[in-house]
Parts: C-alpha cells; sequence; structure tokens
C-alpha cells in the first residue's frame, strides 16, 4: 500500500512529480478518490493557507503548491464524477471587465478547488452578463470577482445589478476582492462577502455555502 501522507508532503513541498506518482499510485490501488481529497489535497492546501497568513510562506509557494493539488486534483476529479459525487460547492470565478490581471484570481480558484469547490473560471476581462449566464447556466451558488485596477472596481457593482436584472441574486452570492478592494467598497455594493487573501477567500466560500447537508 502507498504511503498516502507523502501525498500531502508532495503538495506541501510543491512537487508535482511526485504528487501525480503517488496519486496513481494510490488509486491503481483502488483507493478511495474522495478520501484522497478530503484526507490529503484539502489539508495541504489548508495548511498552505495558514502559512500564508502567518507569513511563512508567499505566493510563489502558494502557486507552486497548487499546481501539484492541480495535477493530484485533475486524476481524482474524472472519478468522482463518474460516481456521481458533489463538490462541496461551485464557485464561478474571474476578472471584472476591462481589468487583465489574473495571478490573484489564479490563486483563489486553486485554492477553492483544492477546498473541494468545483470552479469555473472564466478567466479575465469579464463583463457581468457572462458572468450572470454562467451561474445560472452551472448553478453556482458563489461568484468571485477579482479587480486590481481602481477604474475596473464599478465592475463589480454591474455584475450585482446584472444579478438583480436577470433575477438569480438571491440564488448567488457575490464575494470580492483585489489589491484596491475594501471591506467598505464590498458593503457599499451590496456584495456578500470580501477578503483581502486567498486562504480567507476559501474560508469565506465556505462559510456562505454552510456545511454538508
Amino acid at each position: 500500500m502507498s504511503d498516502l501522507g507523502k501525498l500531502k508532503e508532495a503538495i506541501l513541498n510543491g512537487d508535482a512529480k511526485a504528487a501525480r506518482a503517488i496519486t496513481e499510485e494510490a488509486l491503481a490501488q483502488k483507493t478511495d478518490p474522495q478520501e484522497l481529497v478530503s484526507q490529503y489535497l484539502i489539508p495541504a492546501m489548508d495548511e498552505m493557507g495558514r502559512k500564508f497568513e502567518t507569513g511563512d510562506c508567499f505566493v510563489p509557494e502558494l502557486l507552486i503548491s497548487a499546481r501539484a493539488m492541480k495535477v493530484a486534483l485533475g486524476m481524482i476529479r474524472p472519478l468522482l464524477a463518474a460516481r456521481g459525487s458533489e463538490p462541496v460547492g461551485r464557485v464561478v470565478i474571474g476578472t471584472v471587465k476591462g481589468d487583465l490581471h489574473d495571478i490573484g484570481k489564479n490563486l483563489v480558484a486553486s485554492m477553492l478547488e483544492g477546498a473541494g469547490f468545483e470552479v469555473i473560471d472564466l478567466g479575465v476581462d469579464v463583463p457581468p452578463e457572462k458572468f450572470a449566464a454562467e451561474a445560472q447556466a452551472k448553478k453556482a451558488g458563489i461568484i468571485a470577482l477579482s479587480a486590481l485596477l481602481t477604474t475596473t472596481m464599478p465592475s463589480m457593482k454591474t455584475t450585482i445589478e446584472e444579478l438583480k436584472k436577470v433575477g438569480a441574486r438571491e440564488q448567488v452570492k457575490v464575494i470580492i476582492g483585489g489589491a484596491p478592494i475594501t471591506q467598505r467598497y464590498a458593503d457599499e455594493i451590496g456584495a456578500d462577502g470580501y477578503s483581502d487573501n486567498a486562504n480567507g477567500a476559501v474560508g469565506l466560500a465556505r462559510k456562505l455555502v454552510g456545511p454538508p447537508a
């Protein structure tokens, strides 16, 4: 039997090659794919998030760990889908219209995936109409909006207005983040939450989807 503790270790170390090999071996030995996610992938990314918050690691390390996690998750996800396992929640994420910055958005998306969410990443320069349409089409419970430029912040408010316009605001929680964003701005535009870092965004998303049924 493979030493699954090494899977968590590989993710913490950002060793994508090891993460792939250990996951491959575990699946070949019929290890429950849900167990791999809940006992190794999620705890590893939670630990990296805590290290980030305490200043014991930085964005490059987080991104490298997230890459290793995604390699393992990429092998596991089809098996979970095949047996109908539901994700913790579904999140549509993107950088708002007019803004092409994606490092922060990519990090939050990876951390959410590592926490068991299904993430629909729309990329950058995303118009409000696309956020609303995708959230409805994918039955997402959360929309995560990112902006790095003060000039693009108003698009966050416009996206919330678009959700109201199409009658989807009550079904979707909106969380926002990015360098110029504040809790005050989130309150002003009627967002459901704000975080200034990726780990905080994961905690916020978990809170908003509530405990598993």
